[in-house]
């Protein structure tokens, strides 16, 4: 009889671990699929009125696929048992629990301040493994007062290298978002990317962030996209706010080839409750038109 370490070798014990290019959608038929961002209830659920088991319920009711969880409002006490429940609650659901969103700042300079940023990240990782996330959404940060945007951008590259494998081993993807500082132009965001040069590390595209030629940077970002947030506002080339055209953007994702969520970040002053579902159906109709039949 073979032994248990016969039919399965060390070896074969191991995370696997990926390698080569970041992700690209290039030359995919589309598959858009909707979510809802958190964050749209901060309000909510900073005050304890709103919870997100009580999210799995609205993404039922409003009918879209996933729940993008900003982890901001996660307990620090009992965590695994909140976890767990959420989980639970989503799977009993059909709804997804694709990505979360995490606070991080990667410009640091030295290799003691990587190294916690690096341990940081691995935490979370280790979080969204245990929630069946698959994403992780993650800052770039500012460039520090006096430092060197290229050398900075080098440093964000390392942080992500560092935990591009540890990220792999459990099957979990890191989007660099567009969120300013040293993500605020596309040219920068994937070059640090194209620098990381992992299929577990691509961008997180923000389509509201972009502060100049908005249409033009998310086309850009797009061949590298591996989650999305769709705001109801974007920047005109004054910088002022202005409706954001989601066919025009829409559209070019699923040119591009897009695979994976289209997020409602609501960030605008009216009621989330009355705004929200509103927007929901117009991102749900707009999915279902462009993907791929």
């Amino acid at each position: 009889m073979l032994t248990r370490r016969e039919l399965f070798p060390a070896a074969a014990l191991l995370p696997a671990v990926a390698s080569g290019a970041p992700p690209t959608a290039e030359g995919k038929a589309p598959r858009l699929k909707t979510a809802l961002c958190a964050y749209s209830f901060r309000k909510a659920l900073g005050e304890g009125s709103l919870s997100y088991l009580d999210l799995v319920d609205m993404a039922v009711e409003n009918d879209i696929e996933g729940i993008d969880s900003t982890v901001y409002w996660f307990p620090q006490e009992s965590l695994d048992s909140f976890l767990a429940s959420f989980r639970r609650k989503a799977y009993l659901a059909a709804v997804e629990l694709p990505s979360i969103a995490i606070r991080t700042d990667l410009c640091r300079p030295t290799s003691r301040e990587q190294e916690r940023e690096a341990a940081w990240l691995q935490h979370w990782v280790d979080v969204s493994d245990r929630l069946g996330s698959s994403h992780i959404r993650v800052f770039g940060g500012n460039v520090p007062d006096g430092s060197d945007e290229n050398a900075a951008a080098g440093w964000v590259a390392e942080i992500l290298k560092r935990v591009a494998d540890y990220a792999a081993g459990r099957g979990i993807v890191l989007g660099l978002e567009n969120h300013g500082g040293i993500t605020s132009r596309a040219e920068r965001i994937i070059e640090i990317v194209e620098a990381v040069d992992h299929p577990n590390v691509g961008i997180n595209l923000d389509t509201g962030n972009f502060r100049s030629e908005p249409y033009e940077q998310i086309e850009m970002c797009l061949p590298y996209a591996v989650n999305s947030q769709f705001k109801v506002h974007i920047r005109d080339e004054r910088g002022n706010h202005e409706p954001s055209d989601w066919e025009r953007i829409v559209r070019m994702f699923a040119k591009a080839g897009y695979r994976g969520y289209m997020a409602l970040e609501y960030e605008a002053a009216e009621d989330p409750f009355q705004a929200v579902p509103r927007h929901l159906a117009r991102l749900r109709q707009l999915a279902r038109r462009f993907s791929a039949a």
